[in-house]
């Protein structure tokens, strides 16, 4: 029931920031040539003109009535526009939850099986330095190596699906690594840590006097209990997922919703912008939602 009043609030603060920042979207569209004459046709032809809250109120009922508006700058259907750029973010964001879960966990649960060693030193090393590495300076270094340096993967662009998976995945390796390492870092950590706090519990103890191996202690007992954490902390990151999109297309050039930001941002194109940031918004709320049904899933005593 939150969602709406959420999305809408986000709406009318996107909203006022955008008009309310220095620049003139008629101007960027006549270009430096253009008379004041032409600058108010144009204004007037776009709306600009009216008060701020007559534009919040118009751009509304579009958006009500399923209608994300028409970009000022390609004059394209903003809608249009995002369904063309989504399929490389999906691919990007997909290959980097997948890939960091399926690295991260395991891990985090055998730093916690061997706590105190090297390797637990080591998984706490990693943590720290995925964290403290900007993406952006990931992504550089990867190409340096790997693509300059010994020519194993293409620096930047994206293929389709449909033109092979072999092109297709190449070309998701170095933005998959860049934007997955504090993501891996973070779930590492994490899972260590809830490994940790319930190895210690009755029934712990309980499954190793029955004479459990330790993997299925930590399988089936330790992580599965400590699984509400760990689920929390990925429904997290996926939220987060966003931002680290944006800069990774930017450095890899892969034309996904994240590039559309950042061109519709320097363009001050409002309706690609407002309708990007709804759908980012709506896709947190429903991420969210997603990892509470999750917990009752995963421990049903959440219900009651």
């Amino acid at each position: 029931m939150a969602t709406l009043p959420v999305v809408g609030t986000v709406a009318l603060v996107v909203f006022s920031i955008l008009r309310l920042t220095p620049g003139d979207p008629a101007a960027i569209i006549a270009g430096d040539s253009a008379t004041t004459e032409q600058l108010e046709q144009i204004r007037v032809h776009l709306g600009l003109d009216k008060p701020i809250h007559i534009q919040f109120f118009l751009w509304l009922f579009q958006i009500l009535r399923g209608d994300l508006g028409v970009s000022l700058i390609s004059n394209v259907p903003v809608s249009g526009m995002i369904l063309d750029r989504m399929g490389p973010t999906l691919a990007l964001s997909t290959t980097i939850i997948l890939f960091s879960v399926i690295v991260a966990i395991p891990l985090g649960v055998i730093a916690a099986w061997r706590q105190g060693t090297v390797l637990d030193r080591s998984v706490s090393a990693f943590s720290v330095l995925g964290f403290s590495v900007p993406v952006f300076v990931n992504g550089y270094l990867l190409i340096l190596l790997f693509s300059i340096g010994l020519g194993w993967l293409p620096v930047q662009g994206y293929k389709p699906l449909a033109d092979g998976f072999l092109p297709f995945f190449v070309r998701l390796i170095l933005p998959t690594l860049a934007l997955s390492t504090a993501y891996i870092a973070l779930i590492a950590r994490i899972t260590r840590t809830s490994i940790l706090e319930v190895m210690g519990e009755d029934y712990i103890r309980t499954a190793r006097a029955k004479g459990l191996k330790e993997n299925a202690v930590l399988l089936r007992h330790a992580l599965r209990n400590a699984a509400v954490p760990i689920v929390t902390i990925i429904g997290v990151g996926i939220a987060h997922l966003i931002g680290g999109v944006v800069v990774t297309e930017s450095v890899f050039n892969l034309p996904g919703l994240g590039r559309l930001v950042v061109e519709a941002v320097l363009a001050r194109d409002y309706p690609v912008i407002q309708g990007l940031i709804l759908l980012f918004s709506f896709l947190n709320i429903l991420i969210n939602l997603v990892v509470d049904v999750l917990y009752t899933v995963i421990d049903p005593r959440i219900r009651y």
